[in-house]
């Protein structure tokens, strides 16, 4: 018998939750530490000014990251607003499948 050796995921908790399990956490904050760290970089190549990039760099991390938030949870919510309008429909369809319902909205949708 070959046993299953099972390695326990690795996974980062942040107040009790698990930060792998939020939707676009992650692509959130990569997306705004490589744009914050871009543009420090540019504006400390443009300037030459350490104090000023640093600062320019962390808002742009900060605001890059919030913005990405915001669109990409409006975007999960919609997706998972249709999708249970889809399911929901499909039930329906399978529940009326066969029956004079099913033929009145046939000719209501056509």
């Amino acid at each position: 018998m070959a046993e299953e050796s099972e390695e326990p995921t690795k996974s980062f908790v942040i107040f009790g939750r698990d930060v792998a399990q939020i939707p676009c956490f992650r692509n959130s904050f990569l997306y705004g530490i490589s744009g914050g760290i871009g543009i420090g970089v540019l504006t400390f190549l443009g300037t030459s000014r350490t104090h000023l990039s640093t600062h320019v760099g962390f808002g742009s991390f900060f605001c890059g990251t919030i913005v990405y938030w915001m669109s990409c949870r409006y975007q999960w919510s919609a997706r998972r607003f249709e999708q249970q309008q889809l399911r929901e429909a499909m039930r329906r369809q399978a529940l009326y499948e066969g029956t004079d319902v099913e033929k009145e909205l046939d000719l209501k949708s056509a």
